[in-house]
C-alpha cells in the first residue's frame, strides 16, 4: 500500500512538473482552439444575416424593374452593393439595375452599376458579362472610344464571339468598315461549330454584319 501511494505520488509530481512546463501553452491552445470554433460560428451567421438581408433586398430590385421602376431599382441596388458588396445578390443587381436604367433612357445611371460590377463581380463570368453589357451602354451613349476599351481584353471563350461581334459594330460607329471585318469574321468563325439555336442566329447576324461591310475578303 505505501509503494503504491509512493507511486502514485511519483506519478502526480510528474505531471505537476509536466504541466509546469507545458501548462500555459495547453491553456493557450485550448483558448485559442474555443476562440477559433465561436468565430466560425459567428461568421457563418453573419454571412447568413448578410445573405438574407441581401436577398430581401434584391427582391425590392426585381420588383421594382418588374414596375419598371427605373429610381426604385437604382436605390436598392445601390444600397445593396454598397452594404452586401461580398453577396451574389449584388452582383445580380447591378446588372438589373442597369438594365432597368438603360430601358428608361438613363445611359448615364446604367452606366454606374455596369462599370461595378466589370470590376467587382464575384463570378468572372458576371465581370465579362458586366464588361459587354457596359459597352453596349456606351456604344448607345456614342461613347465610341470607351466602348471600344471594354471588349479589347479577351473575355471566357464562351463571350468570345459576342464580344467579337459588338467590336465590329463599335468600329463600325467609328467609321472604321476594314476592321469591323476583322471582328465581324472573328466572331463568326468562333460560332463555326455551334447548334444551338442562339448562338447559330448569332453566327448569321455576323455573317450578315461581315458580307455588309465588304465579306470575308
Amino acid at each position: 500500500m505505501a509503494a503504491f501511494d509512493l507511486e502514485e505520488q511519483e506519478q502526480i509530481s510528474q505531471i505537476k512538473g509536466w504541466w509546469e512546463q507545458y501548462g500555459k501553452l495547453v491553456t493557450v491552445l485550448a483558448v485559442a482552439a474555443a476562440l477559433a470554433s465561436v468565430g466560425w460560428q459567428g461568421w457563418n451567421w453573419y454571412k447568413g444575416k448578410q445573405g438574407t438581408e441581401a436577398s430581401v433586398l434584391y427582391d425590392v430590385v426585381q420588383k421594382a424593374a418588374a414596375e419598371r421602376n427605373a429610381q426604385k431599382a437604382r436605390e436598392a441596388a445601390g444600397m445593396l452593393i454598397e452594404k452586401y458588396s461580398g453577396t451574389a445578390y449584388a452582383d445580380l443587381a447591378a446588372l438589373l439595375s442597369a438594365k432597368v436604367q438603360s430601358e428608361a433612357g438613363d445611359l448615364k445611371n446604367a452606366r454606374v452599376p455596369l462599370a461595378w460590377a466589370a470590376d467587382n463581380a464575384n463570378d468572372p463570368a458576371l465581370r465579362d458579362l458586366a464588361r459587354l453589357r457596359l459597352a453596349t451602354v456606351m456604344l448607345d451613349d456614342k461613347a465610341y472610344d470607351e466602348a471600344l476599351a471594354q471588349v479589347q481584353s479577351p473575355p471566357d471563350d464562351a463571350f468570345t464571339a459576342r464580344y467579337a461581334d459588338l467590336k465590329g459594330d463599335i468600329l463600325v460607329a467609328k467609321g472604321k468598315p476594314e476592321e469591323a471585318r476583322v471582328a465581324y469574321k472573328a466572331a463568326v468563325e468562333a460560332l463555326s461549330g455551334a447548334t444551338k439555336i442562339e448562338a447559330v442566329t448569332l453566327r448569321e447576324i455576323a455573317q450578315a454584319k461581315l458580307d455588309a461591310v465588304g465579306g470575308a475578303q
